[in-house]
Parts: structure tokens; sequence; C-alpha cells
């Protein structure tokens, strides 16, 4: 069964892209490689309060069953069994600290408890979402939940905005440009953009890149390295290839044989 999609609207779908749930999800493997995407999440598990994620080096973590996952510069691992029904919701870049009390740069990289940020509000919100009658009105509840935390919506600067543009532009030659336009410093940039989205300037870059990488390679039709790295910018196909196998942990070739059925997730077989 294919998740369930909602996106809201203004105001909040500035700030989120979508609300996301399966019901049902059976995954091929127990595992799944999570890539990156420059983005925060909040993923709430409906069946056990519990949530598992492992490092690089199979060191796995433990969670109550509703957490926040903060920006990633590379993949890390998601235990599937227990989550036969999760759902969360994926902000935009830059969009989640509005709603969670700290900024983005505090939770780059990492995974937290969602109780050490709203305290007992986090378990309660689930319960709630636990005893909705389907994903429909669990939609709901969450969008009035967090429009709540959105008493009044913050100010982003305005350089910040311009670079987000920027960087999924397939124009872009470097984050020197983006410097050049924005006046800015490179120490007040990199300081301003991990504030507000959780990563450097650069790294979100390499994964906002990747992330058009998985697009062309999820769509099904033919696919040339050399030719998908000069749309992308990269230097050649060598440079691709490289900086794909460092973010997700395999080749681009490896990638699209899996087939993979949820778009940032590659199941772990053997």
């Amino acid at each position: 069964m294919p998740a369930l999609l909602h996106h809201p609207g203004p105001p909040l779908g500035e700030f989120v892209d979508c609300f996301w749930a399966w019901e049902c999800y059976t995954g091929p493997a127990p595992r799944e490689r999570a890539l990156p995407s420059g983005t925060v999440d909040i993923v709430i598990n409906l069946r056990d309060d519990s949530l598992r994620v492992f490092d690089r080096f199979d060191r796995a973590s433990r969670f109550p069953g509703i957490m926040v996952s903060g920006a990633h510069a590379g993949y890390f691992v998601i235990d599937t069994a227990p989550c036969a029904a999760v759902m969360g919701v994926h902000f935009r870049p830059g969009g989640a600290a509005p709603f969670l009390g700290v900024s983005a740069g505090e939770l780059t990289g990492g995974h937290f408890a969602l109780e050490a940020l709203w305290g007992a509000t986090a378990a309660r919100l689930r319960e709630r979402l636990l005893a909705a009658a389907g994903p429909g009105e669990r939609f709901r509840l969450l969008e009035r939940f967090l429009l709540a935390r959105l008493a009044r919506p913050p100010r982003r600067h305005p350089a910040v905005t311009y670079a987000l543009r920027a960087f999924d532009d397939p124009d872009l030659g470097s984050v020197a440009e983006v410097l050049a336009h924005t006046g800015l410093s490179a120490k007040r940039l990199l300081a301003l953009f991990r504030d507000e989205v959780g990563l450097a300037p650069k790294a979100f870059w390499r994964v906002r890149r990747l992330q058009a990488a998985l697009r062309r390679l999820d769509g099904g039709g033919p696919v040339r390295g050399a030719d998908l790295a000069a749309e992308l910018g990269y230097c050649d196909q060598s440079h691709f290839d490289r900086e794909f196998r460092e973010l997700t942990g395999l080749s681009p070739r490896a990638y699209r044989a899996q087939g993979v059925e949820r778009p940032n997730h590659v199941p772990l077989r053997g």
C-alpha cells in the first residue's frame, strides 16, 4: 500500500511539505537506509511506543514512539520491523524551528525524543493520534496542533531565503556565488544557515543535488551517468559517483537496481 500524503495549505504549508502515513507497511527488509534530504522530520509509531535507528557503525539508539530527526548530511539506518503503522511530518528546509522551540542547528545529524523538546505534550499528541479514527482525522489533528504552535510566523533572514532557492538551481556553480549575492561574510552566512536549516551551506547543497539525482533515477526512464552529472552541475561522472556513494552508501547503479518503493528509503537486504 503506498504512502498517504497530505499537503497543508497556508500558512502551515510555508513550513511543512507534507504529512505522511503508512497504514500497513511491511518492508522488503527489516532495516532500511534513510537517505538525507536536508530537512527535519517528526516520526510517530502508531503501534509500538518505540523507534530504533542505527548509525553507520551499526550502533543502535532507541527512542519513544514519537521522535524528531534533525537534518542529516548522510544516511542512517532505521528499523522497520515495529513500524507497520507509522506517520510523520516532513518539514520544508528551514521550516521546523518555529514548532520545535530550538534552532535546527541544535538537531543537526541527530535523533531526539520529542518529549525532550515538548515535554508531556509529545506523548499526549501521540495518544490523540492513536485514538483518531483514521489517517484523514490524524492529518487534520496534526494540522490543528501545529497551527496552534505557529502563533506568529517568524521572519526568515532574506539571505537564507535566497540561499535555499539557489541551492535547488541546477545552474549554480558554487557556494561562493550564493555568498557574493547575499553580501554576507562566509562566517555570517554559515551561522545563519546552520541555525535555520540545520546544515552548513555546502553540505545542504550536496544533499539537494543528491535529491535531484534520486528523482531522476527513480523516474524509470533510461539515465546515463555522464548526462545526469552534467545536468546537475557535477564536474564529471566520477565526481557524481563519488558524492552519491558518500551520501547514500551505494553507487548510482546499485541504488537503481534496488527498485526503491519509498522515496529516500533503501532496503538493506542480506
